[in-house]
């Protein structure tokens, strides 16, 4: 892996393949697969636009020889700081495809946590808006740029139609190149050399929101089998068609079964700017959408708007309510108002994903966390001296298995502290495993700088992984 990230123990690399859950294919070359499975199918839809799954495949690729042509090498790191547009599919694809390793962040995010982050991956390139809502990403990338000697390619993102304050191809005096992101195009060029093992991409940290975000490394085996078993699961099909309502960064929207799940069954993803009800319920009505994610203060709102929106919702089939806390009023406000099935589904960053059955009864639904997606993910219920509890009994969840990574990127002394010597991750959240083997979120650890912990308040209802 690369230099940085904590593999997995050999014994566990050759269980997981064994079992099928890694199956040796990167992720770009999975679309090439579905690009011919499903080449004329609407792959994207974005406003008025539409993009094929053989139009996705060919844009990535002549995307990835455009980076290759501004100068980036496999291994190296790209920030990726794009809303819900396709250009942040393609994007990611083609660097993929490129060798070049993402890092995924959320388009609110300011100087502070970019240059952390671009310090930490010692990225050598920034992709995000010119401008966005009145802020300026490429002036901040500038700044930054300035200040740190690893960034020195900043591509930026406009609307189609929409011309750039910032010109075409310059320099400044750091020496950071800046270019229009649809300028990034070239011959397809042979494909690399697939490496399954290798990161696929950086999501950032869910282990603490008031800390600096740490880099949490997935890899093309583990996040594919994810998609894959998600996908599954709440059994996608190409007639699908799934609202990403929230940001992509997050693990719910991006692959529980979400974005990556759909494109994996040949259905179509319909992309959202705002997760806002006046947005996202035309939407649903427009495009008949079958699946959504959510997280309860989205939920809420769009249920508070549904009276007055007068839209057609009944093409829902099911409704995924993502965060770690219990929130049964909203997810039940949901259910009876769109009269489809729901989903809870917890999915941090980090890997590990719980998700509820779609036989699942309403009450297991409404207050609990699910069960592992996995067979062969590991549960622990421990208390404070990293003993295992009674059966029922409350303390802190430690979670290992094929889709759970075993450190975060560049951060030996935060991993002595989050994992056990045996590899669990501490994942920070009380819970308690009910008679059927679902968890209950019943609280979060607050772990101060002193290093103490003491139980808080069940927390993470907007935390959607």
């Amino acid at each position: 892996m690369l230099d940085g990230c904590t593999p997995w123990p050999e014994e566990f690399v050759d269980r997981y393949w064994a079992a099928g859950h890694w199956r040796g294919s990167t992720l770009d070359n999975l679309l090439r697969g579905w690009a011919l499975r499903y080449g004329p199918r609407t792959a994207l839809v974005h406003g008025a636009g539409r993009l094929t799954y053989a139009g996705l495949n060919r844009r990535a690729d002549r995307a990835a020889a455009g980076f290759r042509l501004r100068g980036l090498r496999a291994g190296q790191r790209v920030l990726v700081q794009l809303p819900n547009v396709p250009e942040a599919v393609v994007t990611l694809f083609a660097l993929m495809r490129a060798g070049v390793v993402p890092v995924i962040c959320p388009v609110s995010l300011r100087t502070p946590e970019v240059s952390h982050l671009v310090r930490v991956a010692r990225a050598v390139g920034y992709v995000g808006p010119s401008t966005r809502e009145g802020f300026d990403h490429t002036a901040m990338a500038a700044d930054i740029a300035a200040r740190e000697p690893f960034l020195r390619r900043v591509f930026t993102y406009e609307p189609p139609g929409v011309a750039s304050p910032y010109g075409g191809l310059t320099t400044d005096p750091s020496g950071c190149h800046y270019c229009r992101l649809d300028s990034i195009d070239a011959p397809p060029e042979p494909p690399l050399a697939p490496d399954a093992g290798q990161v696929a991409f950086f999501l950032l940290s869910d282990d603490d929101a008031t800390a600096a975000p740490r880099l949490v490394p997935r890899t093309h085996n583990d996040y594919a089998y994810q998609v894959r078993a998600a996908a599954e699961l709440v059994a996608l099909t190409g007639d699908d068609v799934y609202l990403a309502a929230l940001p992509d960064e997050f693990n719910l929207t991006f692959g529980c079964p979400g974005i990556l799940g759909t494109l994996a069954a040949g259905g179509t993803v319909v992309l959202a700017e705002d997760p806002d009800p006046a947005v996202c319920l035309p939407l649903v009505a427009r495009e008949r959408v079958t699946v959504t994610s959510v997280v309860p203060a989205v939920a809420r709102a769009w249920l508070d708007a549904l009276p007055a929106a007068r839209t057609d919702t009944g093409s829902l089939r099911l409704v995924q309510i993502g965060g770690t806390a219990s929130d049964g009023t909203a997810a039940a406000g949901l259910g009876a108002a769109w009269g489809c099935r729901l989903q809870r589904v917890s999915g941090r960053a980090e890997g590990p994903l719980t998700l509820t059955r779609p036989d699942d009864p309403d009450g297991t639904v409404h207050t609990t966390r699910g069960r592992p997606l996995s067979p062969d993910d590991e549960v622990r219920i421990v208390d404070a001296d990293g003993r295992d509890v009674p059966r029922g009994g409350s303390g802190e969840l430690l979670v290992r298995g094929p889709c759970t990574p075993r450190g975060y990127y560049r951060a030996p002394d935060h991993n002595a502290r989050a994992f056990t010597g045996d590899g669990y991750l501490r994942t920070g959240d009380l819970a308690r495993l009910t008679p059927a083997g679902d968890l209950v979120a019943t609280g979060r650890l607050d772990r101060g700088p002193d290093g103490g912990e003491a139980a808080g308040p069940a927390a993470g209802a907007a935390r959607p992984g």
